[in-house]
């Protein structure tokens, strides 16, 4: 018998033989989660990039080479613009959350 203290962190974890409908009760619990994850991972890759185009352009500038200068910009230039899809994409989320009563995120 586990003492009441204990905490058994994998208890929740769905890992093992269960295949996804198992898993999961409905779709949308799965697309919610899927969803979650997604615009975690994606301001992950969006810090990434920017501190790549942040020291990639300090070091083009510092060289004299305007090529290595114009790819940090375009670098630091897309992954705003990435940013601001997955932003967009997060703000129709919540209205659509809003009009329909649906749970979603």
């Amino acid at each position: 018998m586990k003492p009441a203290y204990a905490l058994d962190i994998f208890e929740n974890l769905r890992w093992g033989p269960k295949t996804l409908p198992q898993s999961f009760d409905t779709p949308g619990a799965f697309i919610s989660i899927l969803l979650k994850n997604v615009f975690t991972l994606a301001g992950l890759i969006l810090l990434v990039l920017l501190i790549f185009g942040g020291l990639t352009f300090i070091i083009g500038a510092g060289s004299g080479d305007p090529k290595k200068a114009e790819q940090a910009k375009t670098t630091i230039t897309n992954s705003l613009i990435g940013f601001l899809i997955i932003f967009t994409s997060y703000f129709i989320i919540q209205i659509i959350e809003l009009l329909t009563g649906l749970f979603i995120l």
